[in-house]
């Protein structure tokens, strides 16, 4: 009889656990996905935008600020472009379920939430130190309207992941 329960109780036990590693829905990764390709364009943009915009009309002839504002631009476009790319090509281990792979997930997902919170704080400053509507209103507009989309097509995938994460230590009591 003793054989029986504890059959029993190792069936619920399993039961529970396969509960918390049910699969998000896939327009969860349609989010997340959707975010980072938008980032990684915003990456590769800016490696052109000094060009594009003209900056250097507007900064004075000093060759030390414009190399500087350049290697800025520069890292700045290599590790948004970087990131954005790395977290795309590894997504199916971050949505992934499998035991083996569960510290590589954790640490993927601490990226994704790194990435996730430079995405609020760009939307941020549009309202602690806004862009000037001067000379060119939409380019301000338009700034603030792709920092609020990208950083809400990346929020919510991360609030699933972590709704999952959560399901998967209560047993799939939630």
């Amino acid at each position: 009889m003793n054989q029986g329960v504890g059959k029993q109780v190792k069936q619920v036990s399993q039961v529970k656990q396969e509960a918390g590693k049910q699969r998000l829905p896939g327009w969860v990764r349609v989010l997340y996905y959707s975010g980072l390709f938008l980032a990684f364009g915003v990456g590769v943009w800016h490696f052109f935008v000094p060009w594009l915009y003209e900056w250097f009309v507007y900064i004075p002839p000093y060759e030390n600020l414009i190399v500087g504002i350049e290697w800025t631009n520069y890292f700045f476009s290599l590790l948004l472009a970087g990131l954005s790319l790395l977290l795309m090509l590894y997504g199916r281990q971050i949505f992934g379920s499998e035991e083996a792979e569960r510290p590589a997930r954790r640490v993927l997902r601490i990226f994704y939430g790194f990435s996730v919170f430079v995405w609020l704080n760009r939307f941020l400053i549009c309202f602690i130190r806004p862009w000037p509507l001067e000379p060119i209103a939409w380019a301000a507009y338009g700034q603030l309207l792709a920092a609020a989309l990208i950083f809400l097509l990346q929020l919510v995938p991360l609030l699933a992941l972590l709704w999952q994460v959560r399901r998967e230590q209560d047993g799939g009591r939630r």
